[in-house]
């Protein structure tokens, strides 16, 4: 039975019940009995705010008992009970409610379609994952790194494989190199030497600085005429005994030129290579087997226009040929060699002038053509056999690392300068009587800085 109806009579609790249970059809009537019943177990409402009433007969009760209660559970109550107020007499139904049904559709009567029309059957689309977007950049950088890789590591492998080829591999002497502010300046000499010269006899032909890997992009090149007239120990020597007087002094050749000039030009050195004839030669063979494109180009001779020219030819004449090698004027193949004579050759009205020019044509031919594709394995073999044959202090890491950027940079252009310029000098004498060039020392050594040699 229901909660809290300890203050109600045992009629009141059925009728409470009953009202509880059918809450929801119930008329205005029994909603206000059933909200004092429930005020009554509550004790909200006591038996004396009906005390007053006059109690009424059970003839005179509502007829909800009659309505409601069958005659099998109704009993006779103490004339002692509460009895529940009178309500007027009305008739009741109980009505269920019922929620409305919504009719349902009829279906559709089903379209036959004849067998003979009925279509096939269409497969499904099959679902495609959606492609990713492919990054194409990401892909080509992947495929030039891998082939840079590739392409060094085979550099590399050839390097050392001409590098191992020769023999008996030069050593390089003592020198205290130093390093630039901008890029790498490196010590090339060009020597005189011949397979029948000692080593202390031997004498600098070209004297060059090239300047590489620097922020300009581009190889600088910097000649020093040979016969400029430098101050040795009091004395005036030509440029090109520095290296003898070295060299005589404690094998030191290259150590001495570095000195000298960096006490008159202020220009510092970090490394140094001595190539000879015969290794000029071979190496040129080596590296272009189908020779140097050049344009030969010659002064005139006591004032006359030339279209051949007859050279010192002094490998040529070991081997036992012919002292002289007849070299035409215009574009051409040269080999290791030819190119190695029209370098040296300074007989024409521009005399010493025009070797360094020729020296310098030829250096930017072969750093310009170097960088062709094919030249790139058949190339370093053939500089790790000069490598072996050349007394430096470059390393093979060097090399490797800092030699295609070189060759890549030769295509940006060459800055190429003599010290000093034509004409810019002072006729002097040496200390053995020779002629030799006077100089203004201040203001090379301001050019030379102008040009990020310093």
């Amino acid at each position: 039975m229901s909660r809290n109806t300890g203050n109600l009579s045992h009629h009141e609790e059925l009728r409470l019940d009953y009202l509880r249970k059918n809450i929801y059809y119930l008329n205005e009537n029994e909603q206000n009995e059933l909200h004092y019943l429930e005020q009554r177990a509550q004790g909200l409402v006591g038996p004396s705010r009906r005390a007053s009433r006059p109690k009424p007969t059970y003839s005179e009760l509502p007829s909800y008992r009659e309505d409601f209660e069958p005659e099998a559970t109704r009993t006779a109550y103490d004339e002692d009970d509460e009895l529940l107020p009178t309500y007027p007499r009305e008739e009741r139904q109980r009505r269920q409610r019922q929620r409305p049904v919504k009719p349902k559709p009829k279906p559709k009567p089903k379209q036959v379609i004849p067998v003979a029309e009925v279509p096939d059957p269409k497969p499904e689309p099959k679902i495609r994952k959606p492609r990713k977007k492919v990054n194409w950049f990401k892909r080509i950088f992947k495929l030039a790194f891998w082939a840079l890789l590739l392409t060094l590591a085979g550099m590399i492998f050839m390097f050392f494989k001409g590098y191992n080829s020769v023999g008996t591999k030069s050593e390089a002497e003592v020198f205290n190199g130093q390093g630039t502010q901008d890029g790498v300046n490196i010590l090339v000499l060009g020597t005189d030497g011949r397979p029948d010269n000692s080593p202390d006899m031997i004498r600098t032909d070209s004297i060059m600085v090239v300047n590489i890997n620097n922020s300009d992009k581009k190889i600088k090149m910097v000649s020093f005429m040979r016969d400029t007239l430098i101050n040795i120990q009091g004395y005036d020597y030509k440029l090109n005994a520095a290296y003898t007087l070295g060299y005589q002094n404690g094998q030191q050749g290259a150590e001495n030129l570095r000195q000298v000039l960096q006490e008159n030009f202020g220009i510092e050195i970090q490394h140094y290579v001595m190539i000879d004839f015969s290794t000029f030669a071979t190496a040129i063979d080596t590296i272009f087997p189908s020779g140097v494109e050049i344009d030969a180009q010659f002064s005139t001779i006591n004032g006359e226009v030339v279209t051949s020219v007859d050279v010192p030819d002094d490998l040529g004449f070991a081997s036992g040929g012919s002292p002289y090698q007849t070299i035409q004027v215009g574009p051409q193949r040269m080999d290791g060699k030819t190119l190695l004579n029209y370098a040296r050759y300074r007989s024409d009205d521009e005399g010493d002038y025009g070797r360094t020019r020729r020296q310098q044509e030829v250096l930017s031919a072969i750093m310009t053509q170097i960088k062709d594709p094919t030249k790139l394995f058949t190339g370093s073999e053939a500089l790790g056999k000069v490598y072996a044959l050349t007394p430096t202090t470059i390393s093979p890491l060097f090399m490797v690392t800092n030699g295609l950027p070189a060759a890549l940079d030769a295509s940006n252009g060459m800055v190429q300068t003599t010290i000093p310029e034509n004409g810019d000098w002072i006729d002097g004498y040496d200390i053995y009587g020779g002629l030799g060039l006077e100089i203004d020392f201040e203001k090379y050594s301001q050019r030379l800085a102008e040009l990020g040699f310093r």
